[in-house]
């Protein structure tokens, strides 16, 4: 395995993040999704270069390659990125009575099955509890559901659809109990 950094996301960051993200959607996605699917995610997923700027947003580096990036959120919206069809809600979220949100978790083709998904989601998980969060909360893609479980995120809601021109791609809501 290589060895791998982590460090917060800037806005000089945000052309090679949005290339990542693209490669692991067309990539990452069609054990899951139909290829329609996969073009329709596109308007959903993506980066909210919010997280960016609230320096809320992780990057994953092995050597001078980004691995992976994701990050986690003190505002209310809870998936969608600068060019999708979902409406973002930055109201603050309250830490005592709200889960943190995480989002727009991604790694890169080339480094699946090393340990980047979990590296990002513990960094998330961390800096939420930091800030006074008790739970988390997540809209997961169906490729991420696998990993999600395994660090202990349950379903909290079935299946949810987004309809993008005509196309359904299905999300499914996580949670998990942050370990204070």
């Amino acid at each position: 395995m290589p060895e791998l950094s982590y460090r917060i996301a800037v806005p000089d960051d945000l052309d090679a993040l949005r290339e990542v993200m693209r490669r692991s959607i067309e990539t990452l996605q069609d054990e899951f999704l139909t290829p329609e699917q996969v073009a329709a995610s596109h308007k959903v997923m993506g980066l909210d270069a919010q997280l960016v700027l609230d320096g809320t947003y992780f990057i994953v580096e092995s050597g001078d390659r980004i691995a992976g990036c994701g990050g986690w959120s003190w505002r209310s919206t809870l998936y969608g990125g600068d060019d999708s069809v979902v409406v973002r809600e930055p109201r603050a979220l309250d830490p005592g009575t709200e889960p943190a949100r995480i989002r727009a978790m991604y790694t890169d083709p080339h480094f699946t099955r090393q340990g980047v998904g979990r590296l990002v989601l513990n960094q998330c998980e961390d800096a939420a509890r930091r800030a006074g969060f008790r739970s988390a909360t997540m809209r997961a893609t169906m490729a991420g559901v696998p990993l999600y479980r395994a660090c202990g995120y349950t379903e909290a809601e079935p299946v949810v659809t987004v309809s993008v021109d005509g196309i359904e791609v299905p999300l499914v809501r996580m949670e998990k109990e942050l370990q204070v």
